[in-house]
């Protein structure tokens, strides 16, 4: 996946900001600090032909003075294009002039020789997107403030599914009981095991039902004021809209949340509803670059980081009260 035409820092130089236009880096490097302007940067004017000064015309040596004749060097002499400098024409490879740019290398040197990375006007790595200008969230924060969360909302269930469960677990006893029994005594046969009863599959059912509510209205309300739940507070993320920095509406809220907590309906046909929820889980591992779960692309949403925005204020001795000075 490309990087969307943006304005991003440059990874030559962190200290500036450029225009990537979906291929490479477009027009002059600003301040990073600087609110760029809408769109791609102007188009600059090419800049105008130099003409290389004429080579001094040394004076004809006189006849008492004159030196000998010699055939020049092979491969020195001026170089075309570079006016009245020049040097080796095939230097070592890696040869450069003393403070002369990064990268250059004469012509004809090593064959393929190419710039190193980051150098200006070659194609680059690009840089990590910024939406909203907001850093990406990195997995190992979603997946601890997932973890936070599925703590609460299983505490909430044991408070309100409790009583279900332990139904559940009751009509289930005889039969794991007998069947622990046959295996202490090396009996595999499955004869004669009791069966649980039809309110056994009717509670597990509720025992679903009500765990997806929960889930739902501890996560949907929370996440559609403010793009974060409990978890992503303590973890210091959120989840924003891929159009615009706003909250997301109860919409894109549950529209969120129903590809990750939906599954949890189907737990009870062989746990299918598990291994989407895993799927899921793991997909931000292997989508680039921004790191979107399938719940994020359901929604259009990502989830970015918090910015610090404690500024500790700068003090001030005139304002202190004077004391006892008189």
């Amino acid at each position: 996946m490309s990087v969307q035409p943006g304005w991003y820092v440059d990874p030559a130089d962190t200290e500036t900001r450029r225009y990537w236009d979906g291929e490479g880096w477009l027009g002059a490097p600003i301040p990073a600090d600087a609110t760029p302007p809408d769109g791609p940067p102007p188009v600059e004017p090419p800049p105008a032909p130099v003409t290389p000064a004429p080579p001094a015309v040394s004076a004809a040596p006189g006849p008492a003075t004159a030196a000998p004749h010699q055939d020049p060097q092979p491969g020195y002499g001026p170089q075309p294009g570079h006016g009245p400098s020049w040097g080796p024409q095939a230097g070592p490879p890696g040869w450069g002039p003393q403070g002369g740019p990064p990268g250059w290398a004469p012509p004809g040197g090593q064959p393929g020789w190419t710039p190193p990375a980051g150098h200006p006007g070659w194609a680059v790595r690009p840089p990590e997107p910024r939406p909203h200008g907001l850093r990406l969230a990195g997995y190992g924060r979603r997946f601890t403030a997932r973890l936070i969360d599925f703590g609460i909302v299983f505490a909430l269930n044991v408070v309100v599914n409790g009583w279900f469960v332990w139904r559940w677990a009751k009509e289930w006893a005889p039969y794991w009981r007998e069947l622990f029994q046959r295996a202490a005594r090396g009996d595999t046969s499955a004869e004669g095991l009791p069966v649980p009863g039809e309110q056994a599959g009717l509670l597990l059912v509720v025992i679903l039902l009500i765990a997806t509510a929960l889930w739902l209205a501890y996560e949907v309300p929370a996440m559609a004021a403010g793009g974060q739940t409990i978890g992503k507070r303590v973890m210091r993320i959120r989840a924003v809209p891929l159009a615009a920095d706003q909250p997301l509406g109860f919409g894109r809220a549950l529209s969120r949340w129903s590809s990750l907590g939906l599954p949890t309906l189907l737990w009870y046909c062989a746990g299918i509803g598990l291994v989407l929820q895993l799927v899921d889980a793991l997909s931000p591992l292997f989508d680039h670059p921004l790191r979107r779960a399938l719940h994020d692309k359901r929604a259009q949403t990502v989830v970015v980081e918090v910015p610090d925005t404690t500024v500790s204020a700068p003090s001030n001795d005139r304002n202190q009260p004077s004391g006892d000075t008189p």
